[in-house]
């Protein structure tokens, strides 16, 4: 008996050790629209190769603090990010920091498929060019077709390249958006509900496309969706009125949450 209690304790030892790193962690990061406060003092660790979910009603703060991790708030003259960002421990708001740098590392889906109005190729072609990340056209098609593959897109696509992305399908279009983040080998992918403009199927794809990307990228997804937070992530954040109720492991967040607010919210008593 006392064996098998010391393999127990072994093993929880081993689990807690291969606990995958903090990739970005926000520390105390209030934001101002103005005189409105949209987020206080939130503190939040996302890990490497995982999933982490962002879930809340309407309003609540999660899209405005994923907004902070690549610093997309400094398009908005009223936004005002304080407290701290960190990726790979390195202070994002730094000014030293390069902003078109840190948005090829934390790359962005929005929550509506944006395709440039240019051909399929040059959707994904576009970042890699501007980045110079590549020495000739062959290096260039290498990553256009590695990026539509990693977006499951590629074997729909590959026999129409000049056609334009904005003549796609709205899954497809999404998926593409993907790609066009992926071309310039980000380390974090930001999705901002991802999925609330698609049909069942094409929600299903980019679930999957998810499940898959995690293995390479660290993501964090915005969702209104509490089925689609529970399929796809690994850790699941609560946000309610700008403030962060609690964070943890998504299945306990959804089967034993510690605070009210949460188990009200998953169960469909407000939201």
């Amino acid at each position: 008996m006392n064996i098998m209690t010391e393999a127990a304790v072994e093993q929880k030892v081993q689990a807690g050790l291969n606990e995958p790193a903090v990739k970005m962690k926000g520390e105390s990061v209030d934001v101002h629209y103005g005189e409105k406060q949209a987020l206080f003092g939130v503190n939040l660790d996302i890990r490497e190769n995982q999933v982490t979910a962002l879930i809340g009603p309407s309003g609540c703060g999660k899209s405005t603090f994923l907004r902070c991790l690549n610093r997309m708030n400094d398009t908005i003259d009223i936004a005002r990010v304080s407290g701290k960002i960190t990726l790979d421990g390195e202070d994002v708001y730094d000014p030293k920091i390069d902003v078109v740098e840190l948005r090829a590392r934390v790359g962005m889906v929005f929550q509506k498929p944006n395709p440039f109005p240019k051909s399929i190729y040059e959707n994904v072609a576009y970042g890699p060019r501007i980045h110079g990340l590549t020495k000739n056209r062959a290096e260039l098609d290498g990553i256009v077709e590695s990026s539509l593959k990693k977006a499951a897109l590629w074997n729909e696509v590959k026999d129409r390249l000049n056609e334009s992305g904005t003549g796609l399908s709205g899954g497809q279009q999404q998926r593409l958006c993907i790609a066009r983040a992926i071309a310039v080998s980000p380390e974090v992918i930001l999705m901002d509900e991802p999925c609330s403009a698609l049909d069942p199927i094409a929600t299903a794809k980019v679930e999957e496309l998810i499940d898959e990307l995690r293995e390479n990228y660290t993501i964090v997804i915005v969702t209104h969706s509490m089925q689609q937070a529970a399929r796809v992530s690994q850790r699941t954040a609560m946000f309610h009125i700008g403030y962060l109720v609690e964070e943890g492991a998504t299945e306990k967040m959804f089967t034993n949450p510690d605070d009210k607010r949460t188990q009200d919210y998953i169960t469909g008593r407000f939201g």
